[in-house]
């Protein structure tokens, strides 16, 4: 995760044996997260999975938000996109309950949709790559199987409307909202006094950042102050940085809280930031003091998106290990009474 392999493929293949053997008396129950899209990879006729790997790190290394890759990944797959409802044709029925990592909860966007209908075309998904990638960074077989799907000789995804939908319900069970509350409340009990940003956090992580610290400076009061915030932000990352999206935030936000009583927290739900060991960072108005000791320069790791071995170097990084879920990131920010 994020980019699929081998063993995925392979228990993939298995599944729509699975489905594919259920009958009019089974229920088919999915239960879908975060990482969905990565766990399950049957690529389209004519692609492989090398290709599948490829454009999947070109659309992340390139900044794409997870509604842009979830639309190219749906309209390269035989399961996305509605494909494993087709997949259960026979079945009584199919229940899909979602734990969302997905901002907006879109049953479409969540494991790229593998059970309800997808609004996108194949124009959409040939739009996203014009946008995030120049021609030479397309695999060929990606780009000749969306232009036959554009031109209509390839089936489409599960569109609103189709019959197939009849037979399936889909309930949402949990998802990043529900961690911002719980964090909110937990704040509150400890003293604080607490705002929940209404907006998810979106766009550049590090624009993100700054605009978290601009939230807490605008705070005061008699006491403490915390600002909660979720979402998943996107970074566009430059070839020799190493990091992911929460600690480019967090980094951001330490330059910014520079001599500051605060600290902010930016972590990954599932432990996970980015090709990296860690789940995202803890920063305080020292950090940046703390890196120029150690030679580094936030504001030049920063703009090389190279925030894991400066946070590393401050102890700031947060270590959590894979933590068995996913409903995306959380921003924590506290300051003292002023």
């Amino acid at each position: 995760h994020p980019v699929p392999d081998a063993a995925g493929e392979a228990a993939t293949r298995r599944l729509q044996e699975v489905v594919g053997g259920a009958d009019g008396s089974t229920l088919v129950v999915v239960v879908l997260g975060g990482g969905a899209s990565a766990l399950m990879v049957a690529p389209a006729a004519g692609i492989d999975l090398r290709d599948k790997q490829e454009i999947t790190r070109r659309l992340l290394f390139a900044g794409a938000d997870i509604e842009a890759l979830n639309t190219v990944r749906k309209h390269c797959s035989q399961v996305k996109g509605g494909g494993l409802l087709r997949a259960a044709g026979r079945a009584g029925g199919v229940w899909t309950l979602l734990l969302s990592d997905v901002v907006g909860d879109d049953p479409a966007i969540i494991g790229s949709g593998p059970t309800v209908a997808d609004p996108t075309t194949f124009a959409t998904a040939a739009r996203v790559l014009a946008r995030f990638l120049a021609p030479a960074d397309v695999p060929p077989t990606v780009r000749e199987h969306l232009e036959r799907g554009r031109r209509g000789l390839v089936v489409e995804t599960v569109k609103p409307g189709d019959p197939v939908l009849a037979r399936t319900r889909t309930v949402r069970i949990g998802g990043n909202r529900d961690a911002v509350r719980a964090a909110a409340r937990e704040a509150e009990r400890r003293g604080y006094r607490t705002t929940v940003l209404p907006e998810a956090l979106r766009g550049d992580a590090a624009e993100a950042g700054r605009a978290v610290v601009a939230r807490l400076a605008a705070a005061s009061g008699d006491r403490p102050r915390a600002i909660v915030a979720g979402g998943e932000t996107t970074v566009r990352v430059a070839p020799e940085g190493r990091g992911g999206r929460c600690q480019q935030l967090a980094l951001a936000a330490a330059v910014a809280l520079a001599g500051v009583p605060a600290v902010l927290l930016a972590a990954g739900t599932d432990g996970v930031d980015g090709p990296t060991d860690a789940a995202g960072a803890c920063i305080d108005g020292e950090t940046t003091a703390r890196a120029r000791a150690r030679d580094f320069t936030p504001d030049a790791a920063l703009s090389r998106t190279d925030s894991h071995p400066l946070l590393d170097a401050t102890g700031d990084l947060v270590r959590t290990g894979p933590t068995g879920t996913n409903v995306a990131d959380l921003v924590v920010a506290l300051r003292a009474a002023c």
